[in-house]
């Protein structure tokens, strides 16, 4: 079952594409729906609305009365939230006994107006975000259901922003156009990517970097896109992470590289992995472990007289490649490759990894030295596998510059790492 999340800001278009994916063959789950079935007459939710914003939010006949109440939260934050905390958790509980119904191959999509607002993008493998300027949303409000212009402006501010939605999606939906050209782009999602997605999940197949070698400009997106993984990584394994990291090429500004996220997670025993409702609320947000004969390891750069990474005490006098193991989680979505190392904290090698990374983001002889290794091998041809080897004699001549700015600066690992809520 692939798992995804559907948004939009009012007036987005958000119900044309839900309807759409439906016709397809998606199991719409709508939040909306949802939300009102737990305030039914009767419902105890709606006991306790009433109970907290009085009686003149319930109707004649003992319904809700969603101007009303509308009027009151969308005016008051607090009353907002006041109001999420009654209804949540009952919707929570609906939305899992439609989820847990869901046939094994299905594409499930939840429809849910504030999955920005929630920051709940790293609870699905893919959010699906429906794009339309406020402008035009404010527009559509006022001309096509009559809304009140002030009233319009209110709800539309009252919701996330336009910038704040680009960097919850995974697939950025545009909606500026017909309803024609929209149906057109949900077609293709569905066909390239979403069905892809959840057959990939199903069998175990992780998405992976093609062997032929291609390095791309700086992306600024990448960061975001770490930001979404590392969060559905900390969804899955909870407070078994000790921090988690946008590592490599993709975490350095201005620097060319491999479309391929790099993370670093840490945690205390990497077995954690072995447990099978890990490996479950793994494939719930879309990732998988990935094991190979003989394990995966990280290879120490030697340098010479050293190998290892000053800062945790592993200096050793031969040459001899020390290796540290760790384990591996990838995605499964078509459209994306992922390294996720998983690295237990008493590995030196995850420290070495940060140490590289601020290096290179602070110094720029650094980081133009490494630019130009990496377009020169990719001027020979190499493969992939190969250029991963070849570019270890420069990361060796490197440790000792790397260690020797972390020793000017007073480098340490910083106390909070990317992607950690707070």
């Amino acid at each position: 079952m692939l798992w995804v999340g559907l948004s939009g800001g009012i007036g987005s278009g958000k119900s044309t594409v839900s309807r759409r994916l439906a016709e397809l063959g998606a199991v719409v789950i709508d939040a909306d729906v949802i939300a009102r079935e737990v305030v039914e007459p009767g419902m105890p939710s709606l006991a306790a609305i009433a109970e907290r914003f009085g009686p003149e939010v319930l109707g004649s006949e003992g319904y809700l009365d969603r101007a009303a109440l509308g009027a009151i939260v969308f005016a008051d934050p607090q009353a907002r939230r006041d109001l999420e905390a009654i209804t949540h958790p009952a919707i929570a509980e609906r939305t899992w006994e439609l989820v847990a119904a869901a046939p094994d191959d299905a594409v499930v999509v939840h429809d849910i107006p504030l999955l920005v607002e929630l920051d709940r993008a790293g609870d699905y493998a893919l959010t699906v975000i429906v794009d339309v300027p406020a402008e035009v949303r404010l527009e559509r409000l006022v001309r096509d259901r009559g809304m009140d212009e002030g009233e319009a402006r209110r709800r539309i501010e009252a919701q996330a922003d336009d910038a704040a939605r680009h960097r919850a999606a995974d697939v950025l939906l545009d909606n500026t156009g017909t309803v024609e050209e929209l149906h057109a782009r949900v077609d293709e999602i569905w066909s390239e990517r979403l069905v892809p997605f959840e057959e990939n999940l199903r069998h175990g197949i992780p998405s992976r970097r093609p062997e032929q070698l291609t390095l791309v400009d700086p992306d600024p997106g990448w960061p975001a896109e770490a930001g979404r993984l590392l969060a559905r990584v900390r969804h899955a394994l909870g407070e078994a992470v000790l921090r988690a990291d946008h590592v490599g090429s993709t975490s350095i500004e201005g620097l060319v590289a491999k479309d391929v996220i790099d993370l670093q997670v840490i945690v205390e025993d990497t077995a954690l992995l072995d447990d099978p409702a890990v490996g479950e609320r793994l494939a719930r947000v879309g990732l998988l472990v990935v094991d190979r004969d003989g394990g995966w390891f990280d290879h120490a750069h030697v340098d010479n007289a050293h190998v290892g990474h000053a800062h945790v005490g592993h200096a050793h006098a031969d040459a001899t490649r020390e290796t540290w193991p760790k384990r591996m989680v990838a995605t499964a979505d078509p459209a994306r490759v992922l390294h996720c190392h998983v690295r237990p904290a008493e590995s030196p090698a995850w420290e070495l990894a940060l140490q590289f990374r601020d290096w290179l983001r602070q110094d720029p002889a650094a980081r133009q030295d490494y630019r130009d290794l990496k377009l020169g091998l990719q001027d020979q041809g190499l493969g992939s596998t190969d250029y991963a080897e070849a570019k270890e004699p420069w990361f060796a001549a490197a440790l000792p510059r790397a260690r020797e700015w972390a020793e000017a600066t007073g480098w340490e690992p910083d106390g909070r790492a990317e992607g950690q809520p707070g």
